[in-house]
Order: C-alpha cells, then sequence, then structure tokens
C-alpha cells in the first residue's frame, strides 16, 4: 500500500515527506493506522547516528498510536479496530524476556536500532522497489501507517484520548517507571530529578503519585522549574545559580534517598551523588556523549546503588495500561506536557523539542492530507 513516511536522508538531516510502499504484514506483525506520535529524543539520537546503526535513509518514530487495519495469522490478541499505543521492541522468548525484564531483551539492539527487520528485510520501500531503513523500535511510526511486531502493540481503552496517548510508550514511560518500577518509591520518600523535559517530568509526576514528601527538580530553566512546581515539586534548584549539593543538603541534612539523573552529564550525577543520603539509590537514564567518571572515593563509604536503566524497567502490556488508568484517574497529568503538530510541520516540532520551547511534541497525523 501507499503511505506518507518522514525520511531522514542522511545523518543529522531535516524530515522530508515522502510517499512509499509499505509491505503488507507478516504472520507475528499487526499494520495500524498512526493517529498520533509523539517526538522523542531517541529520534534525535538516531538522527544524528549518536546511537543505533548509520543507515539511512531511514524512517524513524517510535511513540505511535493508533487504530489496528490488519494482523498476521499468529497474532491472537490484537484485532482490527482495536486501539493501540506502540512500544519498544523485543523477543520475548529469551531468558531475559522470560525473566520480566524486556527491555534488557538480547536483541534489544536489533528490534530497536539495526533499521531492519531480525530477518533483514524491510517493509518499507520507494516506489521503484529499493528499501529503506525502518523498523525502528520494531515500528517506524513516523508515517501515515505502521508495522508493528505483536509484541509491542499495546491494547488500550476506547475511552481514552488515542491521540495522546503515544509518548506513553517510551518517554513518559520510560521516566514513571523509573519511579515507580526501578526505585520503587514508597510514601514519604525523597527524590532529586535532574532534568525537567518530558522524561524528568513524567518521574515527578509518578514521585507526586507515590506520596513521596520531597520532590526535588533540577535545571536550568527557569520556566521549567516553575512548571514542576506546578506539577508536583516541592523544591526547584536552578544549576546555574545554586550549588545543587549544598542546596540539597540544605533542605535535607542527612541527604536524599533516591535520585534520578535524565542528562547524562558527569557535574550533573556526582552533583546528586555528593547529596544523597547513605545507602541511596540512583538510576541514569540520560543518553551520554562522553563516558561517565565518578568520584568514587567520597562514595566509599556511603552504599550508593547507581543503576542504568532503560524504557522504566517497564514490561509495557501491564505497565502502560496501569498509566492510563492512573491519567484517567486524575493521578498522572502527562497531558499537561503535549503540545499537538500537524504532521508537515514535523521540523518545526522537532526544532521546538529541542530548543525546549516544547516540552513533549506530538504529531497529529491521523489529520494528514495526503
Amino acid at each position: 500500500m501507499e503511505i506518507t513516511a518522514a525520511i531522514v536522508k542522511e545523518k543529522g538531516s531535516s524530515f522530508e515527506l515522502a510517499k512509499v510502499k509499505l509491505d503488507e504484514p507478516k504472520a507475528d506483525e499487526v499494520l495500524v493506522k498512526i493517529v498520533a506520535c509523539g517526538i522523542c529524543h531517541t529520534d534525535m539520537v538516531a538522527r544524528d547516528f549518536i546511537m543505533g546503526a548509520p543507515n539511512f535513509p531511514v524512517i524513524l518514530g517510535h511513540e505511535g498510536s493508533g487504530i489496528v487495519e490488519k494482523v498476521g495469522e499468529d497474532v491472537h490478541h490484537i484485532k482490527a479496530g482495536d486501539h493501540v499505543v506502540l512500544t519498544y521492541g523485543y523477543c520475548g522468548e529469551c531468558e531475559i524476556c522470560r525473566s520480566g525484564t524486556p527491555p534488557y531483551c538480547y536483541e534489544f539492539f536489533q528490534r530497536n536500532f539495526s533499521g531492519e527487520r531480525v530477518d533483514h528485510t524491510h517493509s518499507h520501500h520507494y516506489p521503484d522497489g529499493t528499501a529503506i531503513n525502518d523498523n525502528f523500535f520494531s515500528q517506524s511510526s513516523f508515517a501515515t501507517y505502521s508495522i508493528a511486531h505483536k509484541n509491542n502493540v499495546i491494547v488500550v481503552p476506547k475511552d481514552a484520548p488515542l491521540e495522546l496517548l503515544g509518548p506513553l510508550g517510551c518517554g513518559i514511560q520510560t521516566g514513571a517507571g523509573a519511579v515507580i518500577n526501578s526505585l520503587k518509591l514508597k510514601i514519604g520518600s525523597t527524590i532529586a530529578i535532574s532534568g525537567t523535559g518530558a522524561v524528568g517530568l513524567a518521574a515527578l509526576m509518578a514521585a507526586k503519585a507515590a506520596s513521596a514528601t520531597t520532590i526535588i527538580a533540577i535545571d536550568i530553566n527557569e520556566e521549567r522549574l516553575a512548571f514542576a512546581k506546578e506539577l508536583g515539586a516541592t523544591h526547584t534548584i536552578n544549576s546555574t545559580k545554586e550549588e545543587v549539593s549544598k542546596r540539597i543538603l540544605e533542605i535535607l541534612p542527612h541527604g536524599v534517598q533516591f535520585g534520578i539523573d535524565t542528562t547524562g552529564r558527569n557535574e550533573v550525577i556526582n552533583n546528586t551523588l555528593a547529596s544523597m543520603a547513605p545507602v541511596g539509590e540512583m538510576v541514569a537514564i540520560g543518553v551520554a556523549r562522553k563516558p561517565l567518571e565518578l568520584e568514587t572515593n567520597i562514595f566509599l563509604t556511603k552504599g550508593y546503588k547507581i543503576r542504568f536503566i532503560n524504557q522504566g524497567d517497564s514490561v509495557p502490556q501491564e505497565f502502560i495500561p496501569k498509566l492510563i488508568r492512573m491519567y484517567q484517574n486524575g493521578q498522572f497529568p502527562f497531558d499537561k506536557l503535549i503540545k499537538k503538530y500537524a504532521f508537515e510541520n514535523i521540523n518545526q516540532a522537532v526544532e521546538d523539542s529541542e530548543t525546549g520551547k516544547t516540552i513533549k511534541s506530538v504529531l497529529t497525523i491521523g489529520n494528514y492530507k495526503n
């Protein structure tokens, strides 16, 4: 079938809308008409070849939501007409997946960043038959239609706003999952969150929902910090104006129990660790451009734990419906992060995301007219 997709033709270039051919779904795949798709920092990481395979041209997009049009013969838990959110790809069969930790699947890179299916085929082609790199996060959802693997298609309630749900597939579940799944915050916990982008603010809202009593948001953007206060931060720190570790220890003299880093920056991670309570726990989410260096000597007697996590340690079939229920109950207002853009304005949406003008850009692809 003919569809419209946004294509990156070379490293770091803009997105170009083009007509391409999309194959029929294979036996274990699902064809989805995309209603909306979030723009995530990971799309930019792949565009700029910081992570992933150097395969261009490529169709990115990995926070898709839409309506199922067709399913393969081996797909039994999904049917045409279902409303769905698309999430990350995983095999579901290896010992890592079977242990309940699919974000760390043995085939994670191949199914999400390789630019092709695991059998080395492509579902997208130019009109002349030339293959286009695709299968990004097993979906490539910057397009009017997407083919996804049955494992990463999550059926969601039809009374939930489908045009808002796409970011739950990656960025929002990553931040919320860091709090709920990875750190397992309890009532009365204290937490510091570095970075108030979509991931950090999702973590902040989850911390509030978990009844943390001290939630410290750290950033360099005063507008974002003020917004963090609206969402539930009890304290904010502008790291260009205050010494972070000193300020945290003024708020909590014995240190903060939990930390989340969404920046990937050495100095930010070390500032958080320097202000943590003994046996504190920290998770790192941000994509780093430099190797991490830690001031380990000052931490030797603290018993700290630091983990690098992916996708909020979530099992998406369980976690995404939970986040939707929390949203519908008024406990997780992630819609406040979202600004919608028409599909043809994808480059403006990307620019606004990268400059910080918009927290979470969402493309309303379902409204696109060929």
